[in-house]
């Protein structure tokens, strides 16, 4: 009997283990706090995977994206229409090779907000990772009057190339 018992709470303890407990009552209602908590999630992700990137650790920086892309899917299935977690939708997708998909999403997003600075810019360094720089200028020329970063960071990598 003891023997049982003791099999039992050890069980459970492992699995306790495997449990997250943040994603625990409350979870499942869908409220825009719980997937805006993803989001936000994901973007400090993405914001440490750039900066382990800057540093040449791309094999840390990779595990990063593929977290922050699961928190992204997350926030994803409740909120299909924002640009916002499109884009890193997008980002992730694109960083953990998967361009073909991460293309899908960034034009998803174009089409709610054509003149997303950050959808631009990353949509014409996926162009410029696959080869077709004509795509990336076109991106580039959206963000031409934008005076904004992403313009001189988009046009620093189709001049690399």
């Amino acid at each position: 009997m003891f023997k049982n018992i003791l099999i039992i709470l050890v069980a459970l303890f492992i699995f306790a283990q495997y449990v997250n407990p943040s994603y625990g009552a409350g979870s499942d209602s869908g409220s825009s706090e719980n997937y805006m908590d993803f989001y936000k999630d994901a973007e400090k992700l993405i914001k440490r995977a750039k900066k382990l990137e800057e540093k040449d650790k791309k094999e840390r920086a990779n595990k990063l994206y593929s977290v922050a892309l699961e928190k992204i899917q997350a926030a994803y299935k409740t909120d299909r229409n924002n640009p916002d977690i499109l884009n890193y939708l997008g980002f992730t997708l694109r960083k953990t090779g998967k361009f073909e998909d991460a293309e899908k999403y960034y034009l998803a997003g174009l089409k709610i907000n054509p003149k997303h600075n950050g959808i631009n810019e990353y949509l014409g360094e996926l162009y410029v990772n696959t080869g077709r720089l004509d795509l990336a200028e076109e991106r580039l020329a959206v963000l031409k009057d934008c005076n904004c970063e992403e313009y001189s960071e988009l046009k620093e990598v189709i001049e690399k190339k």
